[in-house]
This record gives C-alpha cells, structure tokens and sequence, in this order.
C-alpha cells in the first residue's frame, strides 16, 4: 500500500511539474467579451475615434457627416474624432496610450498593428459574441440603423480580421495594389500591352524606355528625366513576388522565411535593373504619380487607393498644369510571374475596439463601429478614392451600381481612372491574399521593403551587389527589425497567442520550484528504501 502510495506522489507532482513546465511555452487564453443584455440609454457616454484621412478634405467631412448621423439615432453617446495623416502615427501613439492605459475607444489599425496590440492582456476587444448578438451584432433585431448582416460582409474581407482565435477588428475599406501605365508611351516603343502584366513584360519595356538618343534625351519621352518602372510600397513588392513565386515569406506562427534563395534572386534582378536606369522607388526618387503625370513613368505601381493621383485628368494631381503630359492611363494588375494563376495583396484599413472597464462604454463603441458598416458611410467613402465597400449590401446597391456605371462622366466623383482602380479589385478578390498576422508581423512588412530599397540605393551608389553584400544586408536587416527575436518568441506560439514575458518567467519559475521539489521527494524515498 505505502509503494502504491509513493507511485501516485511521484505521478501527480510528475504532472503538476509538467504542466507548469508547459505553461512557459504555451498559450494565455483571452477572455471573450460579455455583451450586455440592453444597451443602457439611460447614462451619457463619450468615446473616442482615431480615424486617418490623408489629409482628404471629404473623407473628414464624411467622417463627420457619419459621426453627426449617428449621434442623432444615439443620443447618449458623443464621439470625439481625432484625425491623423499616417497609420504608422496611430499605431505609435496606440502603444504609447497600453502603458497609460489611456488608448482609445474605436480605432482604424491594421491586422499586424493589432497583433502587437494584443501583447497587453485584454488589450482588443474580441469581437465574435458582438457579432453574434441577437440584439445588437450584424443585423441586430435592436439597432437603431440598418445594419448588414454577417453574410453580408465579404467573407475574404472578414477572415482578413481573423487571427489568434478571434476576430479582432471588422473591415472598413478595402484596396490593393494596381500599375497605372502609361499606355500611349507603351505603344510608342512598339509594345501591345498583355491582358496580364508579367515582370517580363515590365523589365523588358522598361529597359527599352531607358535608351537615349544622341543628344542624351529619353527616346520614349524625349526628356532628360525618365524612370520607366517605379514602386510605391516596396515591402508589397516583395511580399508579392514571394507570393507569385510560392517562396518563404513567414509562417502562421511567426517562423521567418523570407531569407531565402528566391528572395536573392529576386534582389538580383532588381539591382540589375536599377543600374541600368530602369526601376526606382518611391523612397528613393519620389512619388510615382508625379512621375507617371509628368511623362517622366512608364509603369507607377501604387494602392488603389491612390488613383485620384494618377493620370492627366486625376483630381489631385501634385504637379504644375504645364508639366502635365498628354497619355492614356490604363490599369492593370501589378505584375505577376504566372499570369494564368495571379497573386495581388489584399490591404486596407480595419477597426477595432479596446477594452474599457464598462461594458456599457464598449457596447457604445460597438454600436458606433458597426455603424461604419452602413451603406450611406460605405459607399460615400469607396468614392473618395480607389477604395470598395466591404459589404455585397453596399457592393450591389442600386446607389453604388449607379457610381460605377457613370465612369468617366466627370474628372472629380466619377474619375475613369479610380473607378477602373476600384472594378480590379471587385473583379478579383479571389486572387486576393494577405500575410499571416503575428506579435512582430509589423517589422516582417518593413523589412521585406527595406531589403528592396537597400538594393537600389547600393546599386545607384555603384556598390557590387554580390552574395557576400546579400549576406550582409540579410544580417543587418534582421538585426535592425529584430527578427531573430520575433523568431525566438514565437516558436512556442500556438492559436491564441504568445505570453507576456513576465508570465512566462513566473510559469517558468514555478516549474524549476516544482522540478526541486520533486527531486527532494524521490531522494528522500530512495534514502528511505536504502535505510
């Protein structure tokens, strides 16, 4: 009796030893939102919206309009917009506010923003009971507005939200990425453009457009300044040749693959063809549209987001009326490796909710939030910019139809070029991706960028780009964005998240208190026995 006695000692601090021992690796489960059974109309609340508008005078306005909109159908909730002009801003002053616990109430972010969010416990709301709220999730029998319901939203849209176990945040907008060309330019050289770019087709048409004559001036444009090919957002450009190429780029779980022999060749070829004159970016010569408006660009990939810059006609354009040139813009997909199988990054603003000690005060936000999901908030904003509804309810209304019918009717709502911009997108969410989401994702993005961009600045500054520089960039770039510690802390990650640092610690404490434990215990069994 005492040995059956003495085994089950041994077998249950064997247990509590490993499941101590586990916890320094495992997973911290997030608690789920409660949602209140009424909304108390009864107390006043005030909450917060950090929205970006780039600087957009009638993105404000309908910020505003939807605000006021709302306040009327809710009375006893006021909504105080603060506005900024770069989501990198929001995402800095967002960390900055965890620690003061002073974050706001609602927030426009992005997926890989609020992976970093989430390092603060119950930082985010999680928003699947909201969702699924008889009263007051999508299409909620109790709200006060007609709101679309979950198979309403676009499924690809809504997954892109979707990470660590929970949906954290609800899409706002949505883009991705097209090459305006100028067609007219193409055609000159004795080019017919494909129904799909491919990178063949760009590099090839852009080294012809970077021959000169004998006085020194550009052939295609006769100027003395042309850069053929130039990228706006270069870590897209990365994230997408990778995609194309089915190479490493990161795991679900935050492995980093993107130091791999696909990406060198790719920085191969992209160094040849910046010494050559043939490609630059946006970073490092400037805006592509001023380029592409000034005849100086042949091929300007930039969001869709970004077509009332781009074309002879756009509504916004940078540069002086007489440096504008005369061309056909045509849009198209960004360029692809296999044209039949096209790959193009899905991208645009999120929002979401964090956490307050009221329920209440979080419902409110809720209620606001979804809001933002509403026809008239929907369809006023894709018009602004090359951006599209996030619902089939705005997608197919007869308001929205209308908008796309009369392209080109006008330079300013109906731009020709930002409503092709917005139908790419409509027409291939299938081929749509996104990148996986992770504590450290963030500082993957800037990093894939940042290999390209090193690149072209060696190469402009006539340095050899061989695998002892490919070597180097790869050890300065990971050091820089700390990906072998986004590499280290993520190893143990499973679905719902990484711990804090200091639990981990204290897990990992008790553990090796517990191990000495259960040492002690056997040697006193064994001296026992031996006695």
């Amino acid at each position: 009796m005492r040995q059956i006695r003495k085994k089950l000692l041994f077998l249950t601090l064997l247990a509590v030893v490993f499941s101590a021992l586990t916890g320094c690796h495992g997973s911290r489960e997030r608690s789920s939102f409660t949602v209140p059974d009424e909304f108390d109309t009864s107390k006043n609340y005030e909450i917060t919206f950090w929205a970006k508008n780039d600087t957009n005078k009638t993105q404000v306005d309908i910020y505003k309009k939807a605000i006021s909109d709302f306040e009327k159908l809710y009375p006893n909730i006021t909504v105080n917009l603060r506005l900024y002009t770069d989501y990198g801003k929001i995402y800095n002053d967002v960390i900055t506010n965890i620690s003061t616990n002073t974050t706001p109430n609602v927030c426009i972010t992005y997926p890989d923003h609020i992976a970093t969010y989430l390092t603060g416990a119950d930082t985010v709301v999680p928003l699947d009971d909201l969702f699924s709220s008889e009263k007051y999730g999508l299409g909620g029998s109790s709200l006060n507005y007609d709101s679309p319901t979950r198979e309403e939203v676009i499924p690809q849209f809504l997954e892109e939200c979707s990470f660590s176990g929970y949906y954290y945040a609800v899409p706002f907008m949505r883009s991705t990425e097209a090459c305006y060309v100028n067609k007219t330019y193409v055609e000159n050289l004795g080019y017919t453009l494909p129904e799909t770019l491919t990178w063949d087709f760009i590099w090839e048409v852009s080294e012809a457009a970077a021959a000169k004559d004998a006085s020194g001036n550009f052939i295609a444009n006769g100027q003395n300044i042309m850069i053929p090919f130039i990228y706006k957002s270069t870590d897209n450009m990365m994230i997408q040749m990778l995609r194309q190429k089915d190479a490493g780029y990161s795991t679900d779980s935050g492995e980093i693959q993107i130091f791999n022999d696909t990406t060198t060749d790719l920085l191969y070829t992209i160094s040849e063809h910046t010494k050559s004159g043939a490609f630059s970016t946006f970073k490092i010569s400037g805006y592509p549209a001023n380029f592409l408006n000034a005849g100086q660009c042949i091929f300007a990939v930039d969001s869709t987001a970004g077509s009332t810059w781009m074309g002879t006609e756009a509504p916004l354009v940078d540069i002086s009326k007489d440096a504008l040139v005369d061309f056909e813009t045509e849009v198209m997909m960004p360029p692809q490796f296999d044209p039949e199988n096209p790959k193009i990054i899905s991208q645009g603003p999120s929002v979401c909710i964090f956490n307050k000690e009221d329920p209440q005060e979080v419902l409110a936000s809720w209620l606001f939030t979804q809001y933002l999901l509403t026809n008239d908030v929907q369809i006023a904003y894709s018009q602004t910019e090359g951006y599209v509804p996030v619902t089939e309810k705005a997608q197919n209304s007869e308001e929205y139809q209308d908008y796309l019918s009369r392209s080109g009717e006008d330079n300013l709502t109906h731009y020709d070029v930002k409503i092709k911009a917005s139908r790419l997108l409509m027409d291939n969410v299938e081929h749509t991706f996104v990148t996986p989401v992770f504590n450290g994702s963030t500082s993957l993005r800037d990093a894939s960028g940042q290999l390209i961009e090193n690149v072209v600045k060696s190469t402009r500054r006539k340095q050899d780009i061989n695998d002892e520089y490919i070597e180097k960039l790869y050890s300065d770039v990971s050091s820089l964005a700390r990906l072998d510690q986004i590499s280290a802390s993520t190893s143990g990650k499973t679905e719902l998240g990484e711990l804090p640092r200091t639990s981990v610690i204290l897990l990992c404490t008790l553990g090796a208190a517990w191990v000495l434990i259960l040492v002690y215990v056997l040697g006193q069994v064994l001296k026992k026995k031996n006695k």
